[in-house]
């Protein structure tokens, strides 16, 4: 038994020995299976077959550029060899996984073999690499984006058992965007096959004979070293993008601003949309489709691990990019829904996890809601933001100055619509009836939103009632008010003003903060009387009540 495992063993170095000289022996060392399993099986012997596995692996990656086959899995069961006997060979693995991702995973994440086998790989050895390796997956959380949008939802599963491990203080930033524009970077990856060469299929040959992996390589290499990309399109006179098509330059600028920080240089541009929707067609592909379903998934669980696990300081800085962000999307309906609800269920959970974070953040989130007219997204957030202002104080209690920043914001916004023509009477309203209908619906909404913040913010802060009774009073009064919801709210607001108690409890702190007598607590509402709540509360009756009942019976059991 020992004699035939003896000769097994020195097969298998036989073996390793031969591929590792430049003969004629093996053409390719991805081509005999065998090598493989000689990675694979190398239990013992391990300072002996070493040297000739290191060799293999460097042999491998050297004929990259012009193999003809992909040696992806036998570099993989190599590196599987150098993690599992790193300490008894005092190899570094850290380099050799490095030079894995630049080398050949770049090239081959088009191959389905490939990626599979390398998220199994990482997935496998992931305790290791998080603790040992920790700025690892961080760094070319890129690539593994490029590999999830190209091969789909197959391998989705996989991808987000490893992207806890992508998350770090470096990293947590630039990847929040790279989320949410994976379907861009699989139409930048269609339309760069397509311009430079045939990027589909599962055939990592047929994807090395184009130019396609080289560019990326090339991008990759300017993101991470500053080196310069050749211009091979042509005429380079033009300031711009010389003979390339504008499209293709803004998608080449996306596949390089994937690992270039927070830079976002493709979507500054105010024709974008327009353009991806024209790069899009009037067909989507089956990736385009997988990657619309993916994205908001991987954004989920993203901000799932946020909330626990990252500090208040990146979810802070994070918030500005989120508001930003909401209405910049790829040109997609049921995409921009599910995005921009995860979007704003995460900021309002940011608030009120840390409210503070609404009075650091003052002058971007009053700069979003001076917006609130300009697209039906960016009136979305504007009237979350007014929710969330309120909501929570303008910051809580101790942060007054603030507080009084975003009230005098708030009141100028709120004096501004009613003398402004969006509330006017229109000339020509006969003419286009329906639009105005609508634009004054949407703009009641909104006045209602801030309306209630400015109650709200008098509420927590005692200071503010009386210009926030004048500010309500002008409301009540104001002729220009079209719609009948926004006067009603202003005048319930003053209604409640003159009930400090009953005022506190509905407009004050849901946390319940706040215990001044005659408070009420509407968590313990299944107990309490409501004989000294007003009236008009409770369906504008008079009179005393004919008997007594609990809160309950208003605001409903909790």
């Amino acid at each position: 038994m020992a004699k035939a495992m003896e000769g097994e063993w020195m097969f298998h170095l036989r073996l390793l020995s031969q591929s590792t000289r430049d003969s004629t022996y093996v053409n390719d060392p991805a081509n005999d299976v065998t090598l493989i399993q000689s990675a694979e099986n190398s239990e013992d012997l391990v300072a002996r077959i070493y040297p000739q596995i290191n060799k293999l692996f460097q042999r491998c990656i050297a004929s990259m550029p012009n193999s003809r086959s992909s040696a992806g899995l036998l570099l993989l069961a190599i590196l599987q060899f150098f993690l599992d006997y790193g300490e008894t060979t005092l190899h570094d693995a850290d380099a050799s996984i490095r030079t894995f991702f630049r080398s050949c995973l770049s090239r081959q994440f088009t191959d389905s073999l490939v990626a599979a086998a390398t998220l199994n790989f990482l997935n496998r050895n992931k305790t290791k690499l998080f603790s040992v390796f920790p700025s690892l997956l961080p760094e070319y959380f890129p690539l593994f984006l490029k590999l999830i949008a190209w091969n789909g939802g197959t391998l989705e599963k996989t991808f987000l058992k490893l992207l806890p491990g992508m998350m770090s203080p470096t990293s947590f930033l630039p990847l929040f965007p790279a989320l949410i524009d994976l379907p861009t970077l699989v139409l930048a990856l269609e339309r760069l096959g397509q311009g430079s060469g045939s990027l589909v299929g599962n055939n990592a040959a047929s994807v090395q004979k184009s130019q396609t992996p080289e560019n990326l390589l090339q991008l990759m290499d300017e993101a991470y070293t500053g080196s310069t990309i050749v211009d091979r399109g042509g005429d380079s006179g033009d300031e711009n993008i010389g003979s390339r098509d504008d499209v293709e330059a803004l998608f080449l600028d996306l596949l390089k601003d994937e690992n270039d920080g927070l830079t976002e240089r493709h979507w500054t541009s105010p024709h974008m949309a327009a353009l991806l929707q024209a790069a899009m067609g009037s067909t989507q592909s089956e990736r385009i489709k997988q990657a619309f379903k993916m994205a908001p998934r991987l954004l989920e669980v993203y901000f799932r691990i946020a909330l626990r696990d990252v500090n208040d300081s990146l979810i802070c800085a994070l918030i500005p990019i989120i508001m930003a962000r909401n209405s910049t999307l790829i040109p997609d309906k049921t995409f921009s829904f599910e995005i921009q609800k995860r979007l704003l269920e995460f900021m309002l959970s940011a608030f009120q996890r840390s409210p503070h974070f609404i009075a650091l953040l003052k002058k971007p989130i009053m700069d979003r809601i001076g917006e609130a007219y300009d697209s039906p997204a960016k009136t979305e957030l504007a009237l979350q933001l007014c929710w969330a202002i309120g909501e929570h104080g303008g910051g809580g209690i101790s942060h007054k100055d603030a507080a009084r920043e975003l009230f005098e914001s708030l009141e100028l916004l709120l004096y501004e619509n009613l003398s402004s023509s969006r509330l006017a009477l229109n000339h020509d309203i006969a003419s286009n009836y329906e639009g105005v209908i609508l634009k004054k619906s949407g703009q009641a909404r909104f006045l209602c939103f801030v309306v209630t913040a400015i109650a709200k913010l008098a509420t927590y802060h005692r200071e503010l009632i009386p210009r926030a009774r004048v500010c309500l009073a002008k409301v009540a009064r104001s002729r220009y008010v079209l719609d009948k919801t926004v006067w009603m709210h202003a005048r319930d607001y003053l209604g409640l003003m003159n009930e400090p108690a009953i005022c506190l409890s509905i407009l004050g702190p849901s946390s319940g903060s706040h215990h001044c007598p005659a408070t009420v607590r509407w968590s313990e509402g299944g107990t309490k009387a409501v004989a000294h709540i007003p009236f008009y509360l409770l369906g504008e009756k008079d009179g005393p009540p004919f008997h007594d009942y609990s809160l309950s019976d208003i605001v409903g059991k909790t």
